[in-house]
C-alpha cells in the first residue's frame, strides 16, 4: 500500500502569531484555512504542514523538510527575519539545519545529495 500525500501537523499555544512565523519560514500565506484552530501550507503536490491550535502540545513538534538547495533556502528564510541554526553534516552527503519557532517546535531543514 503506497502512501500518497503526507501532512505534517504542528502544535502552536497561539494560532495569529503563529501564522505570522510560519508565513515568514515558509515565505508565502497559508494556503488553506479548513477551520478556525489551524492554517495549511502546501509545500509539493503531495506534502503539506499545518499549524493547528493546542496549547497543551504546543512545542512538542519535529519536522524535517528536504530541499534541493539547502544554502539558497536558508538564506531566503534568513533575510525574512528568522534565525536559522548551524548546518551541521550528517553524514558525507546530507547535511541539516534546525530552525525553532516561538513555540519551541522544531523544523528541520535538510538537503541529501
Amino acid at each position: 500500500m503506497a502512501i500518497n500525500v503526507v501532512f505534517a501537523g504542528i502544535p502552536v499555544a497561539d494560532l495569529d502569531a503563529a501564522i505570522d512565523w510560519y508565513e515568514r519560514l515558509f515565505g508565502a500565506p497559508p494556503d488553506m484555512a479548513p477551520n478556525d484552530t489551524e492554517r495549511t501550507w502546501r509545500l509539493t503536490d503531495q506534502s503539506w504542514v499545518y499549524v493547528v491550535a493546542d496549547p497543551e502540545r504546543a512545542g512538542n513538534g519535529l519536522v524535517t523538510l528536504m530541499v534541493d538547495d539547502l544554502d539558497a533556502r536558508l538564506t531566503a528564510i534568513r533575510e525574512r527575519g528568522i534565525e536559522v541554526g548551524e548546518v551541521e553534516e550528517i553524514n558525507e552527503k546530507t547535511r541539516k539545519a534546525e530552525i525553532v519557532d516561538p513555540d519551541g517546535n522544531r523544523i528541520g531543514f535538510g538537503q541529501a545529495g
